[in-house]
Parts: C-alpha cells; structure tokens; sequence
C-alpha cells in the first residue's frame, strides 16, 4: 500500500490527510518552491520524470516553479485554425462524461453534479445532455494551457476548496472536483456556443494562474494561464448537439479509461 493509498482509504490515514489537502500547506509548499534553493530539486525533478528539456524554453529559470511552468517551443505544440475543428486546451490525460440529469457518474469515481461544480444552477441546467471533459495533468505534462476557441470570455470566478489529489486513489473515494479549489469562466465561443473552461487545483498546488480575470475577447491557441508545482485538472463544459467526439475519444465514454492527448490536438469536430 502506497502512502495515497494509506491517506485515503484507512481511517487514520484520512485524519493525518485533513491538513495535508488545507490552503496553508499548500502556500507554504509553493514559497519554498518559489525560492532559489528549490532549483536543486529540478535535477532529480527531471531524470524521475523523463522529461526531455530540449523541447522547452529555459533562460531564467531560477526556482523549482519557474522550472515546472517552464515553456514549450511553440513549433511543438501546434492548434488547428480550422474553425470546426475542437481541440485540447492542455497536455494531459482526458476522460469525457456524459452530462445526465445534471449528474456526472463517472467509472470508478464519484460521482458529482455540474451544479455543485460550478456553484450556478441556471448555468449548470445549460449543459444538460452535452459533456464534460476532464483533462488531468500529472507532474511529468506541460502545465501551462490554452483557449480552446476564440470568443468573449465573462469573468473569472474563483470557488475555495482543498487541495486533494487528482490521483484516482482520491476521485475514488471523494467528489475531489466539487471539493478543491477551482477557477472558471463562461466563453460564449464562435464556433461551439457558451461553454465553460475551468481550473482546478490539487496536492500541493498553492495558486493557480490565470493571465487575464477580467471579461475580454480571447483567441484560440492563446495562453490562459499555468498551474503551478503538483498534479491539476483541466474541465470544459460543452453543450448538447455542439460537436461529434472523435472515435478514440468516444470510447473513454464507455471504458471510463483516460486518453493521453496534447495542447492543439484535435479531439472533436462541429456539429
């Protein structure tokens, strides 16, 4: 039995886990990965994780944090300007659900509800029988992503919560994305209607990162913001009849298996 395994499925474990998943924990993690010394943390950081540092862009990197939201060579990571083409907003693995009743059933996860998620009942209603797709990011992904389509973004909205894992260990046992901090904003899109795009954070994930809260016009392909140090989540929200799921994402509707997928790639086409 792993320690998350212990944390989340014995009941002592759940009792050491209540501090562990609080704000102040997580802020004080992201000050010591935000110092100087914890640059010696992106060696071993990066032999454990195999990540290949040439993709990236890594002049003043100068803190473990600068290190994990480090950027990729644009050449790598390229969108389709196809207009009907609906693509990742992240790197990631990615599970689409369907949205019935206002409730997500997810496999062998809990199970939540769109109103719970987004803390607005007329928003949520919106996206019944449309889907919800959940990218989760784990330490080795890029962590910074992107719109998804062009169109008005509404202001930020920013709900507290905990930060547990993102690991299934946790969404076994806890409605982990009703219960962590997150951040959303509504897009009225120009290609898939009103959707939403949403952050959230986990274990040891002090601070999302979002470049612009305010209401503005975005581009597709344009940076939205990062996470930074731990596992994160990605959702976006998508209405009824909007897009036709390409097959290999079709079936994580039916298997509840995730799909490795990357920012630009195109996962879906308009309806």
């Amino acid at each position: 039995m792993d320690i998350l395994e212990f944390l989340y499925k014995k009941k002592i474990g759940r009792i050491i886990l209540r501090p562990l998943i609080s704000r102040p924990l997580s802020a004080m993690s992201g000050t010591f990965l935000d110092s100087r010394i914890s640059k010696k943390l992106i060696p071993l950081f990066v032999e454990k994780n195999g990540i290949k540092t040439d993709d990236y862009i890594l002049e003043g990197i100068d803190s473990f944090n600068d290190f994990f939201c480090r950027r990729i060579r644009e050449e790598l990571r390229p969108v389709s300007n196809i207009p009907e083409d609906f693509v990742s907003p992240c790197d990631g693995l990615l599970k689409v659900l369907k949205i019935k009743e206002g409730m997500v059933i997810p496999v062998k996860q809990s199970i939540f509800t769109i109103e719970e998620l987004l803390h607005d009942k007329k928003l949520a209603k919106s996206f019944e029988g449309g889907y919800c797709m959940v990218y989760r990011l784990c330490v080795n992904h890029y962590h910074r992503y992107s719109y998804f389509d062009s169109g008005f973004k509404y202001k930020n909205r920013f709900i507290p919560g905990f930060y547990h894992t993102v690991r299934p260990v946790a969404l076994e046992e806890y409605p982990v994305f009703v219960q962590n901090s997150r951040e959303y904003c509504v897009i009225d899109t120009q290609n898939f209607g009103r959707c939403v795009q949403m952050e959230v954070g986990a274990m040891l994930v002090g601070r999302i990162v979002n470049d612009d809260k305010d209401a503005s016009m975005v581009v597709r392909g344009d940076e939205k913001g990062h996470f930074e140090y731990g596992g994160s989540t990605i959702i976006v929200l998508v209405k009824k009849g909007k897009i036709e799921l390409k097959n290999s994402i079709k079936k994580t509707l039916i298997s509840g298996e995730e799909i490795p997928v990357n920012m630009g790639e195109v996962i879906a086409k308009k309806l």
